[in-house]
């Protein structure tokens, strides 16, 4: 894949791709190491919102509300991914509670998830790209494995 086969896309089309999907994957920081976790989400206006409870997700958060969001998919021929960054803050403020429990934020896992995450979005990039048949790469091996071995 070469640069021109890659482009951005716009903010809109981000928000687009974010209010489309439900799952994606939350980046926190926990023991100074980053960590990667599947959670569903839904779009509050310029925001992210997810559910979560006690444990991992949370405790990162509270120690350094830093984070990455990411989903990516395929659409026509083409993948895309879209990243976000900004800020997690959980929901506390009672009326702010009673307007997020309305959202549809339904955790992947059973149990008690009673913590809601803010992510605001500081910083919102997108990119496209074709998505290459799978015999280029087959091919590609085939001349690796008749490569002399040294």
């Amino acid at each position: 894949m070469n640069a021109e086969s890659t482009w951005d896309l716009e903010a809109k089309d981000c928000w687009e791709r974010l209010r489309a999907t439900s799952v994606g994957r939350l980046a926190v920081i926990v023991d100074d190491a980053p960590e990667i976790f599947p959670v569903n989400f839904t779009v509050e206006h310029s925001a992210l919102v997810i559910r979560t409870g006690d444990g991992t997700k949370i405790d990162a958060i509270r120690r350094h509300p830093r984070v990455a969001f990411e989903i990516d998919g395929i659409e026509s021929g083409s993948a895309f991914s879209v990243v976000v960054k900004g800020e997690a803050k959980e929901i506390g403020a009672p009326e702010e509670l009673r307007d997020t429990v309305s959202l549809d934020v339904s955790p992947l896992q059973a149990g008690t998830k009673n913590h809601f995450i803010r992510i605001l979005a500081e910083v919102v990039t997108g990119r496209r790209f074709p998505v290459t048949d799978a015999s280029t790469w087959e091919s590609a091996l085939s001349h690796v494995a008749r490569a002399p071995q040294e």
